[in-house]
């Protein structure tokens, strides 16, 4: 049975109250991407993970300067004959909106029942910071690592990645290794252990209707100027029928069968659609009934308007044409759809919905292609492995709804495999209010990831033992 080196326990035992404190502080700096007057926030975000990889023993430490955030990267290459990975997360967090439906400020985090509650608390500062306490108990017990590790910390994966392929396409010759893990993904539902074996990509878009160059009174100009906000209703309406199919002529043509092994993956899940339907909160669940929740939630693509925008909000009436409307409207994506093929069909339709009586711009704002590994790679059955023996509990294999922009890129790019093992609790309520971290994941996801190296750097990429 593959265990816990005894000294490592020991340390982590001994140091849990000061690893606390260490990821409070990192989740008090407020590193919002997707927001310009937070950007001096992201880089001290940065700053102060590359002051803790310097500290733990990483050679080559840098914040390396991107068109937008830094990215934060690191190596240590001494394990002679053992095989080099590539470790991914994000420091930068999304936005905090709604803010009033937060327990407390954002970015101050607390500690309640359990959880780290806080913004990036599992999204992804917890999980980058488990990695930083797993090496920093793997040098502090024995002045090395078992293996050789990159790592590589982007700073603006909330806000679609877009200085990434520049960059690694910049350091090819510093991104040589075997594989790729990223731990950005979670457990399964019930907080069971997991290994994501594929996320779907992304294409992200806003529509623009304009009209008038001012709002009219609606008195006066209404029933014969054609309204924006009416426009942009018709046209979000068309997207998707009454059974959630999308609308988009093409959507579909490249989407390839979830196949029947993988199928039956997901259908021997140990999955409780009541209790989902009650943790989402909402009366009935919705999409495609030809396929499960599961299938729908990761193997079948999406579309979904993110955000609506235009004319009066205020209190109270004003009776107004708007001279615009506005929608933010994302994709999910499986394999072999391609976003910039999708965003051509998507944007054509919009225009063809349009009324003669608005102009219309459809914008692409961002995109990712999908991505898998096989459920037989070498380090998936190591991280198996690992998983079982620290939370005691045969993990699971799933497919994620979400998407990582990056991961096909160290594919496409690096031609790397990627292998997606997370430890955030299901329920963590990433990119919502009061974002929580169950401080057993994270506890026993730092022996994971201890546990995890020594296989790889005692068994290569060969078969783990037990």
């Amino acid at each position: 049975m593959t265990t816990l080196d005894p000294a490592l326990e020991t340390h982590l035992l001994a140091t849990r109250e000061a690893r606390l404190d260490s990821y409070l502080e990192l989740l008090r700096i407020p590193s919002i991407s997707a927001l310009p007057e937070h950007t001096g926030d992201v880089r001290r975000a940065a700053e102060w993970i590359a002051a803790e990889l310097t500290r733990i023993g990483f050679e080559h430490v840098e914040v390396c300067e991107t068109p937008r955030h830094p990215v934060v990267y690191a190596d240590w290459l001494h394990a002679v004959g053992a095989p080099t990975v590539v470790v991914y997360c994000h420091y930068d967090v999304q936005p905090v909106d709604p803010i009033e439906l937060w327990a407390t400020a954002p970015f101050e985090p607390f500690v309640r029942d359990g959880r780290v509650i806080g913004r990036g608390a599992a999204d992804d500062k917890g999980q980058l910071h488990m990695h930083l306490r797993a090496a920093d108990a793997l040098f502090a017990t024995r002045g090395r690592l078992p293996l050789n590790l990159r790592i590589v910390f982007e700073g603006e994966e909330e806000s679609t990645s877009e200085s990434m392929p520049g960059w690694l396409e910049a350091n090819r010759p510093r991104l040589a290794a075997d594989a790729v893990v990223i731990t950005d993904t979670g457990f399964f539902e019930g907080n069971i252990p997991a290994i994501t074996e594929s996320l779907r990509g992304i294409l992200y878009t806003q529509i623009d209707v304009t009209g008038p160059p001012a709002d009219l009174h609606s008195g006066t100009y209404g029933g014969n100027v054609e309204n924006p906000a009416n426009a942009l209703a018709r046209i979000i309406a068309e997207l998707k029928d009454r059974a959630g199919i999308v609308q988009v002529p093409g959507f579909y043509d490249d989407v390839i069968p979830v196949d029947a092994a993988a199928r039956a993956r997901l259908a021997a899940l140990p999955f409780d659609e009541a209790a989902y339907l009650e943790r989402v909160g909402v009366p009935a669940l919705a999409g495609d009934a030809a396929y499960t929740v599961l299938e729908r939630g990761g193997a079948r693509p999406t579309l979904d308007v993110n955000g609506i925008w235009g004319g009066f909000q205020g209190g109270g009436s004003k009776t107004i044409i708007p001279a615009h409307a506005h929608a933010k409207v994302s994709m999910r994506l499986v394999a072999r759809q391609d976003p910039v093929a999708i965003f051509e069909r998507f944007r054509a339709f919009v225009n063809d919905l349009a009324p003669p009586g608005v102009r219309v711009e459809v914008q692409r704002l961002g995109a990712g292609r999908p991505t898998s590994t096989s459920i037989d790679h070498p380090v998936v059955r190591a991280a198996t492995e690992a998983l079982r023996a620290t939370f005691g509990q045969e993990p699971v294999f799933m497919r994620s709804g979400g998407s990582i922009p990056v991961a096909e890129m160290f594919e496409q790019q690096l031609g790397l495999p990627v292998i997606l093992v997370g430890f955030t609790n299901p329920d963590d309520n990433a990119h919502a209010p009061n974002e929580s971290m169950v401080l057993a994941n994270y506890e026993t996801g730092i022996r994971t990831i201890c546990l995890l190296w020594d296989m790889l750097g005692r068994d290569g990429l060969g078969e783990s033992s037990g």
